[in-house]
């Protein structure tokens, strides 16, 4: 009997071929270390992908008279369109901050009747061209537009200035950092606000020392694609803010009005942006979240 009752409370043994290997990695860090094998015939249209990317942009490198490349690119008119988009491209990558950051935020964690609807207002500008977006900036903020009318009699003019540039190029880069933005925090979850909360923190500072930090990189990464976005914005700056050396003539614009007059500026100027472009992309990635 006392061996019986000590064999009771001896807890059963598992066979060690049934026990889990403490040698390998589990959860995430399994499918890191070893990924599902890609059927092979996924290689051919990458390729083919990337080729098509690749090879146009090697061709327009291609095509710069590299002897003449500083005197094409240091004319007034292309430094003067090199600094308005830098400075409004940065204007906007800020405004897009402060505008940007409650819409995600809204759009993440609140919860009301038509959620729905206001996502997809969101994140028209990204399926609409650019044109588009330009006039309906222009009839929105022209001078006879639903609200530039009451702003012309005020002596606000915001049509064909630089002001309407900052606009289109926000017009359309908001959406990049709103979408980034949201996937992150529904990423990130609540349950760290939640304990900042229960401990009597106020929702500001939740916000500043808890959500924030906590989406960080995306956030950086968000900022600077609406920087890249802006940075190349045509359509909807040359429709709603028009071509002014100095006022409204971006980069892209520049490049546009040299083509017809002066192909080689306008190939080195599409070389000079190509690379700013690579540039930001490169920044960004290393921004973005593992």
């Amino acid at each position: 009997m006392t061996e019986i009752a000590a064999q009771e409370r001896e807890p059963a043994r598992v066979p060690e071929r049934l026990l889990p290997d403490r040698s390998r990695p589990s959860g995430t860090a399994a499918s890191r270390v070893s990924s599902p094998a890609l059927p092979r015939w996924v290689l051919i249209p990458a390729l083919l992908g990337a080729l098509m990317v690749l090879l146009p942009l090697v061709a327009m490198a291609a095509r710069v008279r590299w002897r003449d490349f500083w005197g094409l690119i240091t004319s007034s008119s292309s430094l003067d369109a090199l600094q308005l988009s830098l400075q409004t491209s940065a204007t906007t990558a800020l405004l897009c901050l402060v505008l940007g950051v409650p819409m995600a935020l809204l759009l993440a964690r609140a919860d009301f009747p038509g959620l729905a609807v206001v996502r997809s207002i969101v994140l028209i500008p990204l399926v609409l061209p650019p044109v588009v977006g330009g006039i309906a900036l222009l009839y929105t903020f022209g001078r006879q537009g639903l609200i530039g009318r009451h702003l012309e009699v005020m002596g606000i003019q915001i049509a064909f200035s630089t002001t309407a540039v900052v606009l289109a190029q926000t017009f359309v880069a908001l959406p990049f950092l709103v979408l980034s933005l949201e996937g992150a925090l529904r990423t990130a979850g609540t349950r760290y606000e939640v304990v900042a909360a229960s401990l009597g923190a106020r929702p500001s500072r939740v916000l500043l020392r808890v959500t924030l930090p906590l989406v960080l990189p995306s956030l950086l990464s968000g900022t600077v694609l609406c920087f890249a976005r802006a940075l190349g914005e045509f359509g909807a700056t040359i429709t709603f803010a028009g071509s002014l050396q100095g006022t409204t003539r971006t980069l892209p614009l520049e490049i546009y009005l040299q083509r017809e007059s002066d192909p080689e500026a306008a190939v080195a100027l599409s070389f000079v942006l190509m690379v700013v472009a690579i540039a930001v992309i490169a920044v960004a990635r290393r921004r973005a979240p593992a």
